[in-house]
């Protein structure tokens, strides 16, 4: 069981750890500690870049249109998956 993605009515919700002005994007492991996904991306945290990076990122990675919902200004963030399972998160994630 994962206990950074939860199921709901309009698709799966991910806690992300985003780690901003990275190399790359890419997803970097799990943090236990705070439940949540590791996540680099390229973009500044500055003016919500960081955001949009992670979920352009997340779109391409799952096919799915994705929206950071809460942790605007935080690095711990969820994001909605819409459309998506949890079968299709876990399969992409591994």
């Amino acid at each position: 069981m994962n206990d950074w993605l939860e199921e709901v009515e309009e698709g799966v919700v991910i806690t992300v750890h985003v780690t901003p002005n990275s190399k790359k994007n890419e997803i970097s492991g799990y943090d236990p500690w705070k439940k949540a996904l590791s996540v680099r991306v390229k973009a500044p945290p500055v003016e919500g870049k960081a955001n949009r990076e992670l979920e352009k990122f997340l779109k391409e990675l799952f096919g799915k249109s994705a929206r950071v919902i809460s942790g605007e200004k935080s690095r711990v963030k969820k994001v909605l998956i819409v459309g998506c399972s949890r079968e299709e998160i876990e399969k992409h994630v591994g």
